[in-house]
């Protein structure tokens, strides 16, 4: 059996990126004692839980630091973990895994890709939110997870997409610079 080739080194960083980034939210409420951390609730672009915060051991502190500035954090709409309330919400969580599990997928394969299909992938995270935004609706921990996932999976693979064009562009102006060298030299 074959194993399947690296498809460009770009992506397959952005893949440890994301699979780095994603296993360290996972693992960081298991790096806090149990029971510590239940109710970071707050809003995006403040820091929230400072006081708590920095009481942290230095990796989950960096990750919640990150997770109370960038996410509301809000309790109910946020999984736990060790009895610890994760980093950040279900939504936030289903993009890391989406864009982690897409990148890893275009780091190894090919997959013809219609960018439009792509941005469709945005529509449902768009739509639960949104009309959570807007209305008195309340989404699930599940559908946000959910929703969440499409768009980090359509996410990735856009970028991924783009990735691969800036890839086969470099590589064609190389073989292009190449062509009028083989003409003066008189090889083929």
């Amino acid at each position: 059996m074959r194993l399947p080739r690296i498809t460009s080194l770009a992506i397959l960083i952005m893949f440890a990126i994301f699979a780095t980034w994603l296993l360290v939210v996972v693992v960081s409420p298991f790096l806090v004692p149990s029971g510590t951390l239940t109710d970071l609730s707050g809003k995006v672009g403040y820091r929230d839980n400072s006081e708590i915060i920095s009481e942290l051991d230095p990796i989950p502190r960096a990750v919640y630091w990150v997770g109370d500035t960038q996410c509301h954090q809000i309790a109910n709409r946020s999984y736990f973990l060790n009895d610890n309330q994760m980093p950040f919400c279900s939504r936030d969580l289903g993009l890391f895994i989406g864009l982690a599990v897409a990148s890893g997928i275009a780091a190894f394969f090919t997959l013809p890709v219609n960018p439009l299909l792509l941005l469709l992938g945005l529509v449902p995270i768009g739509l639960d939110g949104g009309l959570q935004l807007i209305t008195s609706y309340e989404s699930t921990n599940a559908l946000r997870l959910a929703t969440g996932i499409i768009a980090g999976l359509a996410l990735a693979f856009l970028l991924a997409q783009f990735l691969l064009a800036l890839k086969n562009e470099r590589d064609d102006r190389q073989d292009g610079a190449c062509e009028p060298e083989k003409a003066r030299s008189g090889k083929p």
